[in-house]
């Protein structure tokens, strides 16, 4: 039986629905509730026999604490030794355990004490690259695997890893392009890489100083990720949590510190599907997007459910969903999302980025019970690796859902939503009214920002190319005096706008804007 979910304090209305009977949800929410119940199951089945087994210490295989011994052989060789009798937890008790590549196998857990923390080597030699990918921790093709703690931390070094990395591509030792001036992602090592692994759990730890994204998750199956400190702002590229064409995931109750995306699901195989998703309960900080899907989007996302999350201090957006890459995104719930001091709020957008010919497609999208407030200055301002201050010049843009001609986003559902923006839009700054609509580029090729298009001709939500959208109990505050209306439609077909308010200085003007729309209703 499903009841009632209890609203956390957030600064937003409380549901008055249950999941099951809210008939404003996708007709996939139930196919979600019994896939996840399923998941944790199953979890619950696999997990006794990892904290049931035995323990080893780490010190019974000549493991060293003091922080300059190299211990990657012997962490290796204990892990190899629990796998093969029968699976436990291979435990560290205070010390800092330097290591480089280190690989996780099947029925084996590394469970780190409080005080114990597991130190990446700052060679770059000392790591392994697999699938185009390099990482402190490996696990490919396992089951039964976790990395647990109480209090425990992992450090990657990734500020030391990367510089000495580049250090070795300008003696000629590694080839790269240094692109940036920074080495690419993949031979950067992130501190967790698991490929199609299954039954996995990483819980109660912090996971600082990445060089590339901090954990990744590919092709995997029933994954849990909770109670984690993600501190990974030590260089570029440090995402939070990425999880890629995984099927049966959690996410939760994580405090994230990011410099670029806080949690972010992609799809690498155009024959896979990252589906059947809960990420729920985190604390997010990026300087990129906070909670993020889309790049890469070469299969699709499905059946993804995101509750009681809270994203502050962020350079981009709070929410991003993006079908760029010829995949899919469909039958998303975001309920319960409070953004403070965020670039933007929510960005829905399909592109055609990399396989021409072959347009995204998004459709059932259900945003709801959402507080926000966009500042008017730059949020990330002070933090290591601010986003970009770029696509200039333009005023702070609105919250926007972009299709293409031919493939419209469709079945969008916004309600219960209080978004507070500085507006103060200067025409004279930057400027496209809605007589010039036709002048907003399409954009199918280029990255997918909010701030993409540059200037855009309205200040609360802009919807183009879009089909079956309902804006329901939206509430929509600018503090100063702005040129854009509220609301711009176009090329938005069957568009339902029940309970809107819009508050603004200035003399009173028409709140939504029509170009090249049918079937727009606007009702009190």
């Amino acid at each position: 039986m499903i009841k009632q979910i209890e609203r956390k304090e957030s600064g937003v209305s409380s549901w008055e629905k249950t999941a099951a009977s809210s008939d404003w949800l996708p007709a996939a929410t139930t196919r979600f509730f019994i896939v996840i119940g399923i998941f944790i199951f199953l979890f619950l089945i696999f997990s006794p026999s990892i904290s049931q087994a035995a323990d080893y210490r780490a010190s019974l295989f000549g493991i060293k604490s003091n922080g300059t011994t190299l211990n990657t052989r012997s962490i290796q060789k204990a892990i190899d030794f629990i796998h093969e009798n029968g699976g436990g937890r291979l435990v560290f008790d205070v010390g800092r355990y330097l290591t480089g590549t280190i690989y996780l196998k099947s029925n084996v857990t590394i469970h780190l004490l409080e005080g114990a923390i597991l130190v990446g080597s700052p060679n770059p030699f000392d790591y392994d690259t697999h699938r185009n990918w390099t990482a402190l921790i490996f696990a490919l093709e396992q089951e039964n695997v976790a990395i647990t703690g109480e209090g425990g931390v992992i450090d990657g070094q990734g500020f030391i890893v990367a510089n000495n990395l580049v250090d070795i591509i300008h003696k000629g030792l590694v080839k790269d392009p240094l692109r940036n001036d920074r080495p690419r992602e993949g031979i950067r090592p992130q501190n967790i890489y698991f490929w199609r692994c299954r039954n996995v759990r990483i819980e109660g730890l912090t996971l600082k100083d990445p060089a590339s994204w901090n954990q990744q998750y590919d092709q995997c199956q029933n994954v849990v990720i909770r109670k984690l400190i993600i501190d990974s702002k030590s260089y570029w590229n440090n995402d939070g949590v990425n999880i890629v064409d995984c099927d049966n995931f959690e996410v939760s109750d994580c405090y994230i510190d990011a410099a670029d995306d806080g949690i972010c699901l992609k799809s690498h195989d155009e024959k896979a599907v990252c589906q059947n998703g809960y990420i729920h309960d985190n604390v997010v900080r990026t300087s990129a997007n906070g909670i993020k899907f889309g790049t890469a989007s070469l299969g699709g996302f499905k059946n993804i459910k995101i509750v009681n999350n809270v994203v502050y201090d962020t350079y981009r957006s709070a929410i991003t969903f993006a079908a760029v890459d010829g995949g899919f995104v469909e039958d998303v719930v975001v309920d319960g999302l409070k953004s403070m001091n965020t670039g933007n709020v929510i960005f829905l957008r399909v592109g055609e980025r990399w396989r021409p010919g072959k347009k995204g497609r998004m459709k059932n999208i259900s945003i709801s019970n959402v507080y926000a407030e966009v500042p008017a200055t730059k949020p990330d301002a002070g933090y290591n690796y601010e986003g970009p201050w770029e696509h200039q010049p333009r005023n702070i843009s609105p919250s926007s859902i972009v299709g293409l001609p031919g493939a419209l986003i469709e079945n969008v559902t916004l309600k219960n939503i209080e978004i507070r923006h500085p507006g103060g839009g200067d025409p004279n700054f930057a400027r496209v009214g809605v007589e010039e609509l036709d002048q907003v580029p399409e954009l199918p090729a280029s990255y997918p920002e909010f701030s993409m298009f540059r200037e855009l001709p309205a200040w609360g939500f802009y919807v183009r190319h879009a089909r079956d959208i309902t804006l329901e109990n939206v509430r929509l505050v600018a503090t100063k005096k702005d040129y854009r209306p509220s609301i711009v439609l176009d090329d938005a077909h069957s568009v339902r706008i029940k309970g809107l308010k819009v508050e603004e200085p200035g003399p009173k003007k028409q709140p939504v804007y029509s170009h090249k729309c049918t079937d727009v209703k606007i009702e009190k």
